[in-house]
């Protein structure tokens, strides 16, 4: 398990870098977000669709605020679209992060972690571990990156992460466009109150998560 936590935190800051890097010079900010959705809106609505499925498709290399977009995907185009658009953005921005970590993955691989043993540990710690990781992403910023490098980096198979993800994924954009279809300006707490609880359901599933593994840890300790 060290191995893989070693590499989903070199992750995690890599991310971490590029998300700060972002807020320092603002790049795609929640309001650079709503102001770029009101242009395309302005231009032709048709393009709406099209700049949601772009900026999320962004968020694998410039951290966009994932839930603030779906909310606003869902308040200009409506639902289901606005959940389409969304997933769609996010299905195309993981299977970047998979695909070019499958590809290229195992060199920076060799060089955090030389023993080959210790990889073969890792890709079996995530391969345990890994679909609840996945289903459980959205729980917290860059974590579904880290995560999509992960299932490519260990080579699991495109299918299986693809399910997983999609678990964890159609629930979440389909909630919070919905909810960012019901809000206005005038009006947020919708959108506000989906928002929060999103995120504490995630969070409790995460606790249960946790909570179930150490006492299979306590049950078997020697797996």
């Amino acid at each position: 398990m060290r191995p893989l936590l070693k590499i989903m935190a070199v992750l995690l800051l890599v991310f971490l870098s590029i998300f700060l890097a972002g807020q320092l010079f603002g790049i795609l900010t929640i309001d650079k977000v709503q102001s770029l959705l009101e242009t395309a809106r302005q231009i032709d609505p048709a393009y709406i669709f099209g700049a949601v499925v772009i900026l999320l498709l962004l968020d694998i290399i410039l951290s966009v605020p994932t839930l603030a977009t779906t909310l606003l995907a869902g308040y200009f185009l409506g639902f289901p679209l606005g959940a389409t658009a969304a997933f769609t953005g996010l299905t195309l921005a993981m299977l970047v992060g998979y695909g070019l970590s499958r590809q290229y993955g195992h060199r920076a691989i060799g060089v955090l972690i030389k023993d080959e043993t210790e990889r073969a540990q890792m890709a079996e710690a995530f391969a345990r571990n890994g679909p609840a990781m996945i289903m459980l992403a959205r729980a917290a910023p860059m974590v579904p990156e880290v995560t999509a490098c992960m299932a490519g980096v260990t080579r699991m198979p495109l299918l299986r992460y693809l399910t997983f993800f999609a678990l964890g994924t159609v629930p979440y954009v389909g909630i919070a466009a919905y909810a960012g279809s019901v809000s206005t300006w005038d009006d947020p707490q919708p959108a506000i109150f989906t928002a929060l609880g999103l995120y504490a359901i995630l969070w409790v599933g995460w606790f249960l998560y946790q909570r179930r593994e150490k006492r299979n840890k306590r049950l078997n300790p020697f797996p």
